[in-house]
């Protein structure tokens, strides 16, 4: 990719969370997703941090090496046409300088965007290391949309009646630090994400699960993206179970095969024709 393709895409991933749009990310794991994703409409493409480590062997939580992280980056940036984003979890260093130096291969990658989150500790840790990857990128060259994540609802390390005010002080840390973007996973009480929308100028990241609002009251919230996580490769890998003690258990093979086919999945790598 041309440093030129690379600004273009990160002007368009930043246009995605612009006020009054929202933007629903289903989350990649291969480029074999990832490609099959926009096939089907996604307008970016964001990984998930959980299954490209089950994709290739590791368990989540930065267990997975960076040399391998970045290799699955390389290969879905070059498998779509639209911009990437990478769940960089804690930054893939234990200082700034080192997260610094972790982003800047990220972005020679080719991606435009990461999520950089806070694992329900300090924020000021977490904005340290925002202001670390803000100046990683400036000196790249590339305006990197810096996704910030607060971990305190999906944790539980704060009981409902603080997620508001605890969210919104974290938010306003983040943004300060230079943060693009506020993710709060596990929030779904509508109420509290009607008070967070309201109380930061960051687009809100909520996280799609079972009891959340659809996306059109989500919109009317003030929610500006909506990302699945593992979801979508949880599902896949179910899929794969189910056929698997199908044929293992039964002898049987009639596990569906529906719209992806060998076909299909060729054609989405097939070389343009001259």
């Amino acid at each position: 990719m041309s440093n030129a393709q690379q600004i273009a895409h990160a002007a368009t991933f930043r246009s995605l969370h612009a006020p009054g749009e929202l933007v629903v990310f289903p989350n990649a794991w291969d480029a074999g997703s990832a490609a099959l994703f926009v096939a089907n409409g996604a307008r970016a493409i964001t990984t998930t941090s959980c299954a490209v480590a089950w994709s290739l062997g590791y368990a989540d939580g930065e267990d997975l090496p960076l040399e391998e992280l970045l290799g699955a980056v390389r290969r879905m940036v070059r498998a779509v046409s639209v911009p990437v984003s990478v769940d960089f979890e804690r930054g893939y260093g234990k200082t700034p300088r080192e997260v610094a130096e972790s982003v800047t291969r990220v972005l020679e990658t080719g991606a435009v965007a990461v999520n950089l989150e806070d694992g329900a500790g300090r924020p000021e840790a977490l904005a340290e290391s925002i202001a670390a990857a803000r100046e990683a990128a400036r000196r790249f060259g590339v305006d990197l949309f810096i996704n910030s994540r607060t971990d305190i609802v999906l944790h539980r390390t704060h009981p409902p009646e603080q997620h508001v005010e605890e969210s919104l002080a974290r938010a306003k840390i983040f943004e300060e630090a230079g943060a693009d973007g506020f993710f709060v996973p596990g929030l779904q009480n509508p109420d509290h994400i009607q008070a967070i929308t309201r109380g930061t100028s960051l687009p809100l990241n909520v996280l799609a699960w079972p009891g959340l609002a659809p996306v059109p009251e989500l919109r009317r919230l003030g929610v500006r993206r909506v990302t699945v996580g593992g979801r979508l490769g949880e599902v896949a890998l179910e899929a794969a179970r189910r056929a698997c003690v199908e044929l293992l258990q039964a002898g049987t093979y009639s596990f569906p095969v529906g719209e992806i086919t060998y076909a299909g999945m060729n054609a989405l790598f097939a070389p343009p024709r001259a």
